[in-house]
C-alpha cells in the first residue's frame, strides 16, 4: 500500500507531522481522524507515487523468466516465500517488476495465497502461470512448477524472436525498396520534364514514360491526400480489427493465406499443445486447462474450435473428436491425441506435438523467408527497372531520329 505524507494540527493546536500507510486518501484522513488529528495537508510520498505509474503496466517475459527461475532456485534451497519476495524486490531492475513484487509480497505477509495475490496483476502474470501455481502450491511442488514456467517462457520468447528476426530482413527490403522508388518519383523523374514536353504535345511518347509522369505528377501534387487516405485506411482497419467480426475474419484470412497460413497454424498448435501438456502434467484439470490453453492460440478461428472441444469433454465425450471434426487440427496432430488420451499419456503426446510443430515451423519459416527475399527483390528490382526504361526509351527514340 503507498506511503502518505501529511500535516495535521492535534487537538491542543499543536502541529505533528509524519507518515503513514493506507490504501487510499481518503483511507488516510479516516486513520488521522481516528488518532484525534486534524488534517491539514495530506500527500501520497514520492516514492508510492513512482510506484502508482508502475500500475498496469505489462512486463515483458524476459524480466519474467529470471524472477521465476530465481524465486524457484530460493524456495528449493529453504528461503521462506516471503524472505525470497523481499530478496527478489530488492534484485529487480525492473520498475514496473518491482512495484508487483512489492505488492505481492505485501498480500503475502497479510495471509494471501501467492496465485491470488498474482492475480491481481493480470496485466503481468497471465492464467498460464498463475494455474500452475495454484496447481504447486495446492499441491506442494511450487518449486518445480516455477522452474518450468521459467523453461516455458524462455522457449516461447526464443521461438518469438525467431520469427522476428526472421522478418526482419524482408521488412528492410520493402522499406527501402519503397523509399527509393518514391524519392525517384517526387525527384528524380521531374527533371526529365522539360526533355519530354515536346515528344509529349506530338504523342511520342512511350506509355511507360506517359504512366511514370502521371504518377509523379498525381504524387508531387496530392501527396497530403495521399497520407490522409493511407493513415484513414489504417485507422479503419484497426478500428474493425477491434470488433468480433474483424478479428475473426482477419484471423481466418491467416489461416488460409498461402505460404503465411501453415506457418500461422503449426506455430498456434505448437503453443495450444505445449500449454495444455504443461498444464496437465502439473495437475490442473483438464477442463480448467484447455479453457487457459484455447487463448494461448492468438487465434480465434482455433480457440473457438477448442472451446467446442471442451464443452464436449464436458459431457463425457473425447477430445480429439471435435478437434478432428473442426477441420483446424492436422490429421496426424488429432490421431496423436486421440491414442495419448486412450494410452493415458496424453500430457506427454501433447508435449511431443509442440515439439514436432515447433520444428515444422522452422523448417516452414526458413523456406518461406528464403522465397520471399528473392521475391521482394524481383518486385523493387522490376520497380526500378520499369522506372529506368521509361526515362531511357524516349531518349533512345530521340537519339534514333536524329540518326
Amino acid at each position: 500500500m503507498p506511503d502518505f505524507n501529511y500535516i495535521a494540527r492535534e487537538a491542543s493546536g499543536g502541529q505533528v507531522s509524519g507518515t503513514l500507510t493506507a490504501g487510499s486518501e481518503q483511507e488516510a484522513l479516516s486513520s488521522l481522524a481516528a488518532r484525534s488529528l486534524f488534517p491539514v495537508r495530506v500527500d501520497m510520498a514520492q516514492e508510492s507515487v513512482s510506484q502508482q505509474k508502475q500500475v498496469g503496466r505489462r512486463v515483458a517475459s524476459k524480466h519474467l523468466t529470471p524472477f521465476y527461475s530465481q524465486l524457484a532456485d530460493l524456495l528449493k534451497s529453504g528461503v521462506p516465500l516471503l524472505r525470497s519476495l523481499q530478496l527478489l524486490e530488492g534484485q529487480s531492475s525492473n520498475p514496473a517488476l518491482k512495484y508487483v513484487i512489492n505488492d505481492v509480497k505485501d498480500q503475502v505477509a497479510e495471509g494471501t495465497r501467492l496465485y491470488e495475490a498474482m492475480r491481481k496483476h493480470p496485466k503481468v502474470f497471465n492464467d498460464l502461470a498463475i494455474s500452475m501455481i495454484r496447481a504447486g502450491e495446492e499441491g506442494s511442488f511450487l518449486e518445480d512448477v516455477l522452474k518450468q514456467i521459467a523453461a516455458f517462457n524462455q522457449h516461447q520468447e526464443q521461438l518469438r524472436g525467431r520469427v522476428i528476426g526472421a522478418m526482419v530482413y524482408p521488412g528492410f527490403l520493402m522499406t527501402v525498396g519503397t523509399a527509393i522508388v518514391i524519392v525517384m518519383l517526387v525527384k528524380f523523374v521531374p527533371e526529365f520534364e522539360g526533355i519530354f514536353g515536346q515528344m509529349e504535345k506530338n504523342g511520342k511518347l512511350p506509355w511507360a514514360t506517359t504512366t511514370l509522369m502521371g504518377m509523379s505528377d498525381w504524387v508531387r501534387a496530392n501527396w497530403v491526400i495521399a497520407l490522409l487516405i493511407i493513415g484513414g485506411i489504417v485507422f479503419g482497419v484497426v478500428q474493425y480489427l477491434r470488433t468480433d467480426e474483424g478479428r475473426g475474419n482477419f484471423d481466418r484470412l491467416r489461416l488460409r493465406s498461402p505460404g503465411v497460413g501453415p506457418i500461422v497454424r503449426s506455430l498456434a498448435i505448437a503453443r495450444f499443445t505445449r500449454i495444455l501438456g504443461t498444464l496437465l502434467k502439473n495437475g490442473v484439470p483438464i477442463l480448467s486447462s484447455l479453457r487457459i490453453a484455447k487463448d494461448a492460440t492468438g487465434n480465434r478461428i482455433l480457440s473457438d474450435a477448442i472451446g467446442d472441444a471442451a464443452d464436449n469433454v464436458s459431457g463425457g465425450k473425447s477430445l480429439a473428436d471435435p478437434l478432428g471434426s473442426s477441420g483446424e487440427f492436422p490429421k496426424e496432430v488429432v490421431e496423436m491425441i486421440s491414442v495419448g488420451a486412450e494410452a493415458n499419456n496424453l500430457e506427454n503426446v501433447l508435449i511431443d506435438i509442440a515439439d514436432n510443430q515447433e520444428r515444422k515451423t522452422n523448417s516452414q519459416l526458413d523456406l518461406f523467408v528464403r522465397l520471399l527475399e528473392p521475391l521482394m527483390l524481383l518486385v523493387m528490382a522490376g520497380l526500378v527497372v520499369f522506372v529506368i526504361a521509361a526515362l531511357l526509351l524516349p531518349v533512345l527514340r530521340m537519339s534514333s531520329g536524329g540518326l
